[in-house]
């Protein structure tokens, strides 16, 4: 298992009940000022916990689509927001049956290198859900596919990013608890469908196939939700032998977060058509 996982304490930030006006901009914020504190040794390794309301989030890549406003036309008529993150990968769906987890760890002097992030995070998850063989590996036909895409019986439940910044190391992921996965992939594959309008572009973007997603609850065959799975995530940190703190942001992490806030709007203003 990997040692990022076993931290003697782990700061717990719990944003998973702000409701529907937490805005996903905030998050990428939160996870920016909080990338930075534990970077600099005034925070202990964090998980934080987060989920958005009827929100798209896109990728850098995505912004380059030929047609993006026809795209973002569709997503928004259908009561959808957009944003463009500020980490790696495509186009994902959040709504409040999609869990996002944040690990933060410190980068160490010898670094930790990008496949040991994805690595911690896919061993946590699967850790949590010991009743289902968890495979790691792209799943083609999924939105933001990527070599450390979680599934299972072949179907993907769950997508890992990771964001650095000073001397910080952010590994999320997005895991689809309840709710239909194919009708995510749904919206996504119009979303492509319309940006892109048939015409052809330097960088390939994902073919979606709708089946080849699920949510837990459908590959369980029961009922999960987020606060379920939550109540895992701590006993699965607490069987590596780790303490849970709790807590809230100090003056000094809200202070660059606002900061953080403004350049993520900024960003968005800057990177999606008006």
């Amino acid at each position: 298992m990997s040692e990022l996982l076993r931290q003697q304490t782990w700061r717990i930030i719990d944003h998973s009940s702000l409701g529907s006006l937490f805005d996903a901009k905030q998050s990428f914020a939160f996870d920016d000022a909080l990338c930075e504190s534990v970077g600099n040794g005034h925070s202990q390794p964090i998980v934080r916990l987060w989920v958005h309301h009827h929100t798209v989030v896109l990728g850098i890549q995505d912004t380059k689509l030929p047609h993006i406003e026809r795209g973002l036309a569709y997503l928004h008529e259908q009561g959808w927001h957009t944003i463009v993150r500020n980490s790696g990968g495509l186009a994902v769906v959040l709504d409040e049956g999609v869990l996002n987890v944040s690990l933060i760890f410190p980068d160490t002097k010898k670094g930790i290198d990008i496949d040991r992030g994805y690595e911690a995070m896919a061993t946590l998850i699967a850790r949590m859900l010991p009743e289902a063989y968890v495979q790691t590996g792209e799943v083609v036909g999924s939105y933001c596919p990527g070599s450390f895409d979680l599934s299972i019986d072949g179907k993907k439940f769950a997508g890992i990013s990771q964001r650095r910044i000073r001397g910080g190391v952010a590994v999320q992921a997005y895991i689809c608890v309840s709710g239909s996965g194919a009708a995510r992939a749904e919206w996504i594959r119009q979303f492509y469908e319309r940006s892109l309008a048939g015409k052809q572009t330097k960088f390939t973007y994902p073919t979606i196939v709708p089946h080849t997603m699920a949510s837990l609850s459908e590959l369980l065959g029961k009922e999960m939700t987020v606060s379920s799975l939550i109540i895992r995530l701590y006993e699965t940190l607490q069987s590596f032998g780790s303490t849970l703190a709790p807590s809230s942001l100090t003056s000094e992490e809200w202070e660059r977060y606002y900061m953080y806030f403004q350049r993520m709007i900024d960003r968005n203003e800057m990177m999606l058509p008006k």
